[in-house]
């Protein structure tokens, strides 16, 4: 069997620097070329034709799901890369493809590549893109984009985007605006279902963070920390010690 030729594609350029390092010590594995973004990944693969795609899932304007549904002909192997382990189980449970959790070692790496090197071997060995696209479809979640909240006797629909976290208050889950907290029907296990886990960490079992109204990580004391959200009061949101390490194996603090 000869060189694996191979293609990388993500959109942060220190995750594919890091990623083409682990490959260039393989001596099987040929890198064909590098792209950052689903367009330029869609012409790259079309114009090489590769044995093996390092495929991002969260880039901008095209994800790595959207990069496979829109080739003519898929590449026979595809590795899924992702920060969050909902992409990375979906991606699993077509059992046709491998992925990577970020942030990823050498190791890892090398155990992705010889599962390819395995596969190439084998005949019939390509997946039926056919089918693994439409059981990754059939997962996809269509997550909630407003939330209904209570003030007085009214009922208001809150766009999610507008919610700084949601936080647990005499057994009460109240959703916090910049403007003032309304009570919710909801649980937080919940919301945690319905909203899109790339925007709403966990960062706590009383609160759940809307990520992209965080201003600051602060220390407190016992080695834990706060989220300093945007609002004008400067909230702090409390960080559990457990979730510290999920917030910072995310955000790479």
């Amino acid at each position: 069997m000869g060189a694996i030729r191979t293609v990388v594609v993500d959109d942060e350029k220190l995750a594919r620097d890091r990623l083409v390092g682990f490959l260039a010590g393989l001596d099987d594995v040929s890198l064909l070329g590098q792209a950052a973004d689903g367009v330029e990944a869609l012409r790259l693969i079309e114009e090489e034709r590769p044995d093996l795609v390092f495929l991002d899932v969260q880039m901008p304007g095209m994800d790595g799901f959207e990069v496979l549904k829109a080739l003519r002909e898929p590449p026979p192997h595809v590795v899924f890369s992702t920060a969050y382990d909902e992409y990375a189980i979906r991606a699993f449970k077509v059992g046709a493809v491998d992925y990577l959790l970020k942030p990823f070692g050498r190791r890892r790496v090398e155990e992705a590549v010889g599962r390819v090197r395995a596969r190439l071997g084998a005949a019939n060995s390509a997946p039926d893109w056919e089918s693994v696209l439409k059981r990754l479809e059939e997962q996809r979640k269509v997550y909630v984009s407003q939330v209904p909240v209570h003030s007085g006797k009214r009922i208001l629909i809150v766009p999610v985007t507008d919610v700084l976290w949601f936080g647990v208050e005499y057994r009460l889950v109240y959703a916090h605006t910049a403007e003032r907290a309304f009570m919710t029907n909801y649980t937080l296990r919940e919301l945690e279902e319905r909203l899109d886990p790339a925007l709403f960490f966990r960062a706590h079992k009383s609160n759940l963070v809307n990520l992209e109204h965080v201003k600051e990580i602060v220390p407190w004391f016992g080695g834990r920390y706060k989220l300093v959200m945007r609002d004008a009061a400067g909230s702090e949101v409390a960080l559990s010690r457990a979730q510290t390490r999920a917030l910072r194996a995310r955000l790479r603090w």
